[in-house]
């Protein structure tokens, strides 16, 4: 097992804590007498899907999918592994961003601190595969 491959865990694992939490997921609601009505959902509730914001439970997955394959480059250390992760995470990162389509407030501050622990992810791994290939 390597050292390293833990640090890469670390970030995976507080997403999906953060996509896990009641807060992630924007829906606004129409309300006859005034201003809509906004809920917030889990990234894993299908409640937003729907109603067709589609994209936070494809982060969800992704993420889950990107934690799944760091855990085998944890423990076999195949580059190979990270490779992939990266890779979709830069998929993750976009999709993460889908509820911006709809307007900015279907945006929530814990959906913004999902997509910057993603793309943080992807500069570590895009970091460390590069030292790795020096080495």
């Amino acid at each position: 097992m390597k050292k390293k491959g833990l640090l890469y865990l670390i970030l995976p694992v507080i997403t999906v804590i953060l996509e896990l939490l009641p807060y992630g997921a924007v829906c606004n609601f129409a309300n006859p007498e005034g201003d809509p009505w906004r809920e917030t959902f889990s990234y894993f509730d299908l409640t937003p899907f729907g109603y067709a914001n589609f994209t936070p439970l494809l982060t969800a997955v992704i993420t889950c999918i990107v934690l799944a394959l760091l855990i085998i480059y944890t423990l076999s250390g195949k580059r190979g592994w990270a490779l992939a992760a990266r890779n979709i995470l830069a998929m993750g990162v976009v999709v993460s961003l889908g509820p911006l389509m709809f307007g900015i407030s279907y945006f929530s501050l814990v959906g913004g601190l999902i997509t910057a622990a993603l793309a943080a992810e992807i500069f570590m791994l895009h970091r460390g595969l590069q030292t790795d290939a020096e080495e």
